[in-house]
């Protein structure tokens, strides 16, 4: 069971899930906006993008092996066919809630979401991994596209001329976040890339570390962490300014964690410290989540 958990990455799973449920209970409800999911459809919701997400770490696991042998294990105890089994197992239940969530709320084609984010974490899997940037951003984009559905779903049904100025700012709250989701997975995803060099050299695939070194593509980490350390400023002087207690959370969870990341990426080289340096990044997250809970204290 620990290898299958480790295999479906569940504790980015976890993270996908806190970010979700921090939209629904810390910045739709406490407004009183109009929804259109109730606490069922919103476990639907999350439940489906989980298993997709999950799915596709599983087959960009099958697919990052040294070894094309059917043999070898991974996590030394799953084997290529039950991974690839529980990989359309996850994806065919997870694609199926989608579309049963789809024609609850009235809007079918919405379905197409579910569809279309399964079948590019298999392209990116089987081809996109192979194309030098691109790879750190597809994982991104899927990540910051799991805050993005919580909004379509719950928020876009909902629209009606009278409160369609308010949606749109809690619409743009959510775009916010899911950018600076955006910019910490692709730092990580980079630094990943620094961790499995050798893998990825082995195998022949080109990445940033593979193409300019390893030191120099950390150091390059550390000079792109200005730009959400730019943005949560900035997101301080537009929302957060005027109370003293949200400044402090986010100075003190999210920027002093950042520039302590940032000044690590000039200093590290070692496995150890790029795997401390991710997991910063991954706590950073997590806060970056549970800030989603002041709004109601802030917007008044």
């Amino acid at each position: 069971m620990r290898s299958y958990l480790k295999l479906i990455k569940l504790d980015n799973l976890l993270i996908i899930a806190l970010a979700q449920l921090c939209l629904k209970y810390g910045l739709f409800e406490p407004f009183g906006i109009d929804i259109t999911l109730n606490h069922f459809g919103i476990f639907l919701l999350i439940l489906s993008t989980v298993l997709i997400a999950g799915a596709g770490n599983i087959i960009i696991e099958i697919y990052n092996r040294e070894t094309s042998d059917p043999k070898n294990l991974l996590y030394g105890s799953i084997s290529e066919k039950s991974a690839n089994k529980l990989f359309i197992i996850l994806n065919v239940i997870g694609v199926s809630i989608g579309f049963y969530l789809a024609n609850m709320i009235g809007r079918p084609g919405f379905a197409a979401i579910f569809i279309i984010v399964s079948g590019i974490f298999y392209v990116y899997a089987s081809y996109l991994k192979e194309i030098v940037v691109l790879k750190n951003c597809i994982p991104a984009i899927l990540a910051g596209l799991s805050l993005i559905v919580i909004g379509v779903f719950d928020l876009l049904p909902a629209i009606t001329p009278k409160n369609k100025a308010s949606q749109t700012v809690i619409f743009s709250i959510i775009l916010d976040y899911a950018l600076f989701s955006f910019i910490i997975v692709v730092l990580r995803e980079i630094l990943k890339d620094c961790l499995h060099m050798d893998r990825d050299h082995n195998i022949q695939i080109r990445t940033i570390p593979v193409i300019l070194g390893k030191s120099r593509t950390i150091k390059l980490i550390g000079v792109l962490t200005a730009l959400p350390i730019a943005c949560v400023f900035i997101y301080i002087y537009t929302y957060l300014f005027s109370n003293t207690e949200a400044v402090l959370f986010v100075l003190s969870l999210i920027i002093a964690p950042l520039l302590y990341f940032m000044i690590k990426c000039f200093y590290s080289e070692s496995d150890k410290s790029l795997r401390h340096l991710s997991l910063v990044l991954k706590g950073i997250l997590v806060t970056t989540s549970f800030s989603l809970l002041l709004y109601q204290f802030v917007l008044k």
